[in-house]
């Protein structure tokens, strides 16, 4: 009987007073537009950029309560105070420029420093202007516009001369070109032209990428097999300069086309002999890049990329003899994450090598001898990843790095800041606190600036010692105080067990400013699950406009880093390998319902997502492959079947050859699966994801008797569709997980009410 009596007293409650749990309303709309001016610049002493000079001495911008504040900071001494004194110079400032400057909003830019401290230069309204503290002056020293348009006038001077300009000799004596697909020298005092190379031909051609030896007494030289052309076209269909519309097309490689072939090859130039060099080790390219030559002038060096992104070697060619050597070669059976992980520096001009790689499950830093090509130490190992080599320091043999992971009580995604010596010994830690740091060493790195902060904790900025990582000063202590009185609500961190039922999956709840736990709300995932690297925010921001703006209409937004995204183990990438379908969702659908659990407001029986470009591929997968879950999907912009997209990246993470896999994680072949409601917003003139992608979607949609919304924006590129999107993603949202007629437009932006 009491139970009966609660469940009557509850529906009692909830249709009497219905109207005070509403959702999407009107004034929920003016609330989720108004939040960038309502939480813009409420956070106080959160400086981002810090500019050490070469005599140890840092300058910053301080954004305090009353506004900026030019700050230095002597780290000898542990004393910050003003560069200079800003009342004096906004008078200085207006009366030079006749304009009334606020002292307290200074927008000055690129300051430079004497080593007095006395006279500083800077930026001002495009003009760089000289400030001499002690003698109270100001002069103009040049106007950017002048000086823009002198280097114009020289590099348009220079290339008017020709479409194929020399290479001169780097002591400037002879000069090289190409002529009639041919490799020719000059010598400039003598003007007697000598034919170096007589094998190029229109169909395998000599390049204009030429690169003298340092001795200059060698030359590298590209000859070229051209691979396919292929372009990609879309209309503008209301161009600004014009009435009619305009035809536009970009070059715009795909999976599986023919890619160039390039031959390096070596001419000796003073006995004009040409060494074909051996292509057995490189055959098979995706590309060659960073040809360079040794300081010594004995061997250039360059990287190979297999197609398949399986195999990639760092090569030496002896310049006397044209022998190929393989110094590095790094495979993998799924991937190699050439565009977001690799690293190579040559130490001592090439006698060792320091190389970073995932061989071992983990991202990690390798010493290789530079003439045998043998791994002489693993310097960083364990269950955790190298993300950045910041700085190699061959005097001292020590690698400065940022990593993540190392800490079992930090979330894995935080950056931390590492040195490690050549013997893999001696590691030392440079910060430590629980959050994600940021640091900017000084030009001798004896000291550093280390800024640290949380979704949920506003950033503190410290001055430490690189000898011993001690704290030597606070710099600043971000005050979010104001932010706080304006409703905002922190994100909150949470983590649930993957697929796996032991990985620790990693995002983040985001709830609107007027959340009442008594209330349910419908969940959105906003997703991108690129497998180049994770994307759940880790740092302090006063909002995160895409999500804090949507969660306002009476949703709890969430972020998820699923299996398949980078910056965890290789295994934890690998899920991704000819699998883009995958997405990470049977991860994120685990750890949406144990947020559920725990939270019941949040309703998992109602899902929406929605993402822009791999996000959009992600968005419609979710309907197209997981509608057993998610019931609402924006799709923007996104690559609905990958043989459809650029050449790089959807070869590096589904493989090559092009095979049934592409079509098995394909919107476009299993677009009959959808279910649940769907938009599409497309840019018309979208450069970076080839806007047939989403019109051969909607096109299979179609034909399979699938009903879903397109919005196609004019003149937009690639984007989440801009403001007019950004409505339309809101009322769609409203409409299918609410149940509610969102209002109009002209109401939400009547400023009168």
């Amino acid at each position: 009987m009491e139970s009966f009596v609660k469940k009557i007293s509850v529906f009692f409650i909830l249709t009497t007073f219905g109207t005070s749990f509403a959702q999407g309303t009107l004034e929920e709309y003016k609330k989720a537009i108004a939040l960038d001016s309502l939480f813009r610049d409420k956070v106080v002493n959160s400086p981002s950029t810090f500019n050490w000079l070469d005599y140890d001495l840092m300058w910053y911008v301080n954004n305090t309560s009353e506004g900026k504040e030019y700050l230095w900071v002597d780290p000898v001494k542990r004393t910050q105070k003003r560069c200079f004194d800003h009342a004096v110079l906004a008078e200085l400032l207006s009366k030079k420029f006749e304009k009334n400057i606020d002292s307290n909003h200074l927008d000055i830019s690129d300051l430079e420093f004497d080593e007095t401290l006395d006279e500083i230069k800077f930026v001002f309204e495009n003009t760089k202007v000289s400030y001499r503290q002690k003698l109270n002056s100001l002069t103009i020293i040049d106007t950017l516009e002048s000086k823009k348009n002198r280097d114009w006038g020289y590099w348009g001077s220079r290339f008017d001369e020709t479409k194929n300009p020399p290479v001169m000799s780097p002591d400037s004596t002879m000069k090289a070109y190409i002529k009639n697909h041919n490799l020719y020298i000059k010598d400039n005092k003598e003007e007697e032209e000598i034919q170096l190379s007589y094998d190029g031909a229109p169909g395998f051609f000599y390049s204009t990428y030429i690169k003298w030896s340092p001795d200059g007494k060698k030359i590298m030289a590209y000859k070229v097999r051209p691979g396919d052309e292929r372009k990609i076209y879309f209309v503008e269909s209301s161009p600004e300069d014009q009435f009619q519309p305009k035809l536009q097309s970009r070059d715009y490689l795909k999976p599986g086309d023919e890619l160039p072939f390039r031959s390096p090859q070596l001419f000796l130039v003073d006995t004009k002999r040409h060494i074909q060099i051996p292509t057995e080790e490189f055959g098979h390219q995706f590309g060659l890049n960073r040809i360079e030559w040794r300081e010594d002038s004995r061997a250039f060096t360059f990287e190979y990329n297999q197609r398949g992104h399986q195999a990639y070697k760092v090569i030496a060619v002896d310049a006397k003899t044209g022998e190929v050597k393989v110094l590095v070669n790094e495979t993998s059976k799924t991937f190699i994450d050439y565009s977001s992980k690799k690293y190579r520096y040559d130490v001592a001009d090439g006698n060792e090598i320091i190389w970073t790689s995932e061989r071992d499950g983990w991202n990690h830093i390798y010493l290789y001898d530079g003439e045998t090509g043998k791994v002489k130490k693993q310097l960083t190992s364990g269950e955790w990843v190298v993300r950045q080599v910041i700085h190699v320091d061959e005097e001292n043999r020590e690698v400065y790095f940022a990593a993540s992971g190392m800490d079992k009580n930090q979330d894995p995604y935080f950056l931390h800041y590492f040195k490690v010596d050549f013997n893999g010994k001696n590691l030392t830690r440079f910060t430590k606190e629980n959050g994600n740091h940021k640091v900017a060493f000084s030009e001798d790195y004896a000291y550093y600036v280390d800024q640290y902060s949380r979704v949920d904790a506003p950033p503190v900025t410290v001055l430490k010692s690189s000898k011993n990582a001690k704290e030597l000063m606070q710099l600043q202590r971000a005050d979010h105080s104001a932010l706080q009185n304006e409703g905002w609500i922190a994100p909150e961190v949470f983590t649930a067990k993957g697929r796996d039922g032991i990985t620790d999956i990693w995002g983040v709840i985001i709830r609107p400013t007027t959340f009442d736990p008594n209330k349910t709300y419908p969940v959105v995932e906003y997703i991108y699950a690129g497998p180049h690297s994770s994307f759940v925010p880790k740092d302090f921001r006063s909002y995160y406009w895409s999500m804090s703006s949507l969660a306002e209409l009476g949703f709890i937004v969430v972020q998820i880093d699923g299996m398949g995204t980078s910056n965890r183990s290789k295994a934890f990438h690998d899920v991704c390998w000819k699998n883009l379908k995958d997405g990470g969702f049977p991860d994120r659908k685990l750890w949406i319902k144990e947020a559920a659990k725990k939270y019941p407001y949040m309703n998992a029986e109602k899902v929406g997502i929605f993402g822009t470009s791999a996000g959009g591929q992600n968005a419609a997968a979710a309907l197209v492959f997981n509608s057993d879950f998610y019931d609402v999907a924006v799709s923007s912009c996104g690559c609905h079947d990958n043989r459809m997209d650029k050449i790089w990246w959807n070869e590096q993470f589904m493989g090559y050859p092009v095979g049934p896999h592409y079509a098995e994680c394909s919107n476009v072949e299993n677009a009959h699966q959808m279910g649940g409601d769907l938009m599409l917003i497309l840019g018309e003139v979208d450069d970076n994801v080839d806007p047939a992608s989403t019109m051969q979607f909607a096109n299979a949609l179609i034909k399979a008797n699938k009903d879903f919304e397109l919005v196609t924006i004019p003149g937009m590129g690639h984007s989440s569709g801009g403001d007019f999107g950004e409505r339309k993603r809101k009322d769609f949202f409203v409409k299918h997980l609410l149940d509610v007629d969102p209002p109009s437009w002209e109401e939400i932006y009547d400023l009168d009410n």
